[in-house]
């Protein structure tokens, strides 16, 4: 198989990429979201979206819950204090690019 690479030219400059090995390209991809002509984005790229937004939320503060992504359906669980909170993780997971449907399995929690 010939090396990847590739040459560009416009009348103000010229690109070109570096012939790459496969190992170097792989590394590359590390960490990017993937999406799917027939599905959107992967489960593993949702998960991750959903993770981020909750543990951002200064309310939620999601890091302490459990997050599941089977075909784009988003399942929580762990623990917060009120029932508000529980909710808003349920919009804020709702709200991800991808997310077909959430299960909000969140309990309260008994101080």
């Amino acid at each position: 198989m010939p090396p990847l690479a590739a040459s560009y030219s416009t009348p103000a400059a010229s690109y070109s990429t570096p012939t790459a090995s496969p190992a170097t390209l792989a590394a590359s991809f590390q960490g990017a979201r993937f999406y799917f002509a027939d599905k959107g984005l992967s489960d593993d790229s949702i998960h991750d979206l959903v993770k981020q937004k909750l543990a951002n939320d200064p309310d939620v503060k999601g890091g302490a819950l459990e997050i599941d992504v089977k075909d784009g359906v988003v399942t929580l669980r762990g623990k917060v204090e009120t029932d508000k909170l529980k909710q808003k993780a349920e919009r804020l997971a709702k709200k991800v690019n991808g997310v077909k449907k959430v299960v909000n399995e969140i309990q309260l929690s008994t101080k």
